[in-house]
């Protein structure tokens, strides 16, 4: 993020204590108030093609004494905030949970605490928390394709990586920061994004050169994708106009996957239009594809049953195709692994499963 940017970030986090120390100077309790983060409170926006949350706001107020701590905390936090800013300094979640032990009346109970009040941070502000210097103890996933990608090092050189060439098996693995000023896509030779969720499934892929044969560039989400790997995925989708595809198991966990990556995730529906990549496209195994490829299976199980029912009112999952999909896996009470394919040998799904379901979306020719 260039410093102009930062500034900005600076403001906006400013606004907060100037916003508590005028409640406290005309004598009324302070407070804040931000969005409501719950399924019942997202909307779908159509101008940005992607869920975010409504008109519904919370108050976090100094009323009670937890309310008061929060506040406090909320202080400490923008006070922190400034300080890796200004020192160009950055922190991992995790290390700002044990800064607070400094913060005496202050400190976090749990880390759970320090993660929410920073993603209550990007609600209010409107900015990201990679904004706040903050990152996660993860990177994002792994790439292999035809993709040259020039990312800036740690000494602020430029070094260009080749997402074939220049990696080995386990491909180019995604920093944290994936903004412009850190990383840019140079040269891409390809003809869709398969963001695949299993790294069983993704090596596979990859020991059977499926990104060469089919012109791909391979995703690797790592189960629930991270941030920094849903804002890559979008990247490439925006700027180089490529189809995403996303190639999951058939169960409702992976269901959501596909939802966080195409339509965002309630935790982050306040930055949707930063990281969820509205065109992606259901490619993975389906209740349908159960029965019609006789695949090997496992018995739903309640808590399955229960989040199944629960995406029958999920907005992200009201179209037709999802709603069909979803009663007929009820109906068969079963679900099924990427992996499951296999049955039918290592290569088939390289060499008929993936080209037929392709050629169905029209990016394969029989």
């Amino acid at each position: 993020m260039a410093e102009k940017d930062y500034k900005e970030v600076i403001s906006k986090i400013d606004s907060i204590a100037q916003k508590v120390y005028s409640d406290l100077t005309k004598a009324e309790i302070p407070h804040l108030n931000l969005s409501t983060r719950t399924k019942a409170n997202i909307r779908f926006d159509d101008n940005l093609n992607v869920w975010k949350y409504g008109k519904q706001t919370t108050e976090r107020s100094a009323m009670s004494l937890d309310g008061a701590y929060m506040l406090l905390r909320t202080m400490y936090l923008v006070d922190f905030i400034k300080e890796m800013i200004n020192q160009k300094k950055s922190s991992t979640l995790r290390e700002t949970y044990y800064i607070s032990e400094g913060w005496n009346l202050a400190k976090f109970s749990s880390q759970d605490e320090s993660d929410l009040l920073a993603e209550d941070l990007e609600v209010i502000t409107g900015c990201m928390r990679e904004d706040f210097k903050l990152r996660p103890e993860e990177d994002g996933a792994r790439v292999i394709g035809n993709l040259v990608i020039e990312e800036v090092t740690r000494n602020n050189a430029k070094k260009r990586i080749h997402c074939q060439d220049d990696v080995g098996d386990a491909g180019y693995g995604i920093p944290y920061n994936v903004e412009k000023e850190k990383l840019s896509f140079k040269q891409i030779d390809a003809d869709f994004v398969m963001a695949i969720e299993t790294g069983g499934m993704f090596d596979r892929l990859v020991e059977n050169g499926f990104d060469t044969d089919s012109r791909a560039i391979l995703v690797h989400l790592k189960g629930q994708p991270a941030r920094s790997t849903r804002r890559f995925i979008k990247r490439l989708s925006e700027e180089k106009q490529l189809p995403v595809l996303v190639f999951t198991d058939c169960d409702p966990w992976s269901f959501r996957i596909y939802g966080s990556v195409a339509y965002g995730a309630i935790k982050t529906a306040h930055i949707s239009e930063y990281l969820a990549t509205p065109s992606a496209q259901y490619l993975g195994v389906t209740p349908s594809d159960i029965i019609n490829y006789k695949l090997p299976t496992d018995t739903l199980t309640p808590e399955d049953i229960h989040a199944l029912k629960s995406e029958l009112d999920d907005p992200r999952f009201q179209d037709q195709f999802w709603k069909h999909e979803i009663k007929l896996q009820l109906e068969i009470g079963k679900k099924s692994e990427q992996q499951a394919l296999a049955k039918y040998g290592l290569d088939y799904v390289t060499d008929t499963y993936l080209p037929e379901k392709l050629v169905e979306l029209g990016l394969m020719k029989k």
